[in-house]
């Protein structure tokens, strides 16, 4: 019977010690070699390996209407892709110490733009974002503004309008702005809420937010700038495109007189130029709807169905607004199932 020799021995160590160094030195060529060979491959597949190229965002055009305001005048036009969904009126706010945001805009991509744009004009924190109603084209680009760890700031009942209507709003725009421009839409509660009246310090400038009851929506939220007595009205206030009813008329007309009596020499409103004059800028909206009221009235007055009503109402007024049929049915609609019940 042969010995085996004691694993743990002297000699036997000593041994295996002096092969292992043998079979090293016999292994450093190919180690060498096969190491070469791995390098020059790895530098062929990253040659062949697409580039990773960070997004270049183009700032969103925006006008100063006045010291440190500034604002991205929309398209008239519906939500599209080709418009990126950028037709309604959404600015900034720029104080000593901070920044505040007044909508976002009308996708993910325009929000990112605006905030380039924010960027491209100060560096200074963004502290607020500030959401004038639910509609996407005002809420859509809240998402880009996340990172900056702004808070977000709305009606009181803007979280259960968002939650009631925020992803029927995404499904509903899916087929006029296609996929990629909605796949980065979410939709983002204000987490500070207002109920009535607050102000808002960005250093050296305040800001007033008022909550307004039922009018373009049961959710509208206007910003008042005393230092410069300039109103981002939201779409309280439409020029040059015809106002859209999501609310009341009655309310609306009621709600035209409350902004009338705020000092603002100055209003952006939701849609049309930048910057208007005021209160001269409410008045086409105003009668806009007084001769609305009016048709609507008289029609239910002599037994005119709605399915007729519609058709005729408010059309005196059709060659002074774009996107008139768009709208104006559905106007003359949501005015006669108000106004029916008077």
């Amino acid at each position: 019977m042969s010995i085996l020799p004691n694993p743990t021995s002297c000699n036997f160590l000593l041994r295996c010690n002096i092969a292992s160094r043998a079979i090293f030195r016999r292994a450093i060529p190919l180690m060498r070699v096969l190491s070469k060979r791995l390098m020059l491959a790895g530098s062929i597949i990253a040659a062949l390996a697409p580039v990773a190229v960070a997004e270049t965002v183009r700032p969103l055009p925006v006008v100063e209407v006045d010291k440190g305001i500034f604002v991205h005048e929309g398209q008239i036009d519906l939500m599209r892709k080709d418009n990126i969904g950028a037709i309604a009126n959404i600015g900034f706010i720029i104080g000593d110490n901070a920044v505040a945001v007044v909508d976002t805009g009308g996708s993910a991509l325009e929000g990112r733009e605006l905030l380039a744009a924010i960027r491209k004009k100060t560096a200074l924190p963004i502290r607020y974002v500030i959401n004038t109603h639910v509609h996407p084209d005002h809420i859509f680009g809240n998402a880009a503004f996340l990172p900056t760890g702004a808070t977000f700031v709305g009606h009181a009942d803007l979280p259960r309008a968002m939650a009631a209507k925020g992803e029927f709003y995404v499904k509903a725009n899916e087929s006029l702005m296609g996929d990629a421009l909605l796949a980065d839409v979410r939709i983002i509660p204000p987490t500070l809420t207002i109920d009535q009246s607050m102000t808002l310090d960005l250093g050296g400038r305040t800001i007033q937010l008022t909550s307004w009851p039922v009018s373009h929506t049961d959710n509208d939220l206007t910003v008042f700038v005393p230092d410069v007595s300039l109103l981002f009205a939201g779409d309280l206030v439409f020029l040059d495109h015809l106002p859209s009813i999501d609310g009341s008329i009655l309310g609306w007309l009621k709600t035209l007189d409350g902004l009338a009596a705020i000092p603002a020499k100055t209003v952006v409103p939701g849609h049309g130029p930048a910057a208007a004059s005021m209160p001269a800028a409410l008045d086409p909206e105003r009668n806009y709807f007084n001769i609305l009221a009016k048709d609507v009235r008289s029609a239910i007055a002599s037994g005119t169905p709605m399915s007729n009503a519609v058709k005729t109402a408010g059309q005196s007024e059709a060659g002074k607004w774009q996107l008139f049929d768009d709208f104006n049915t559905r106007n003359a609609t949501a005015a006669y199932a108000e106004l029916e019940w008077e």
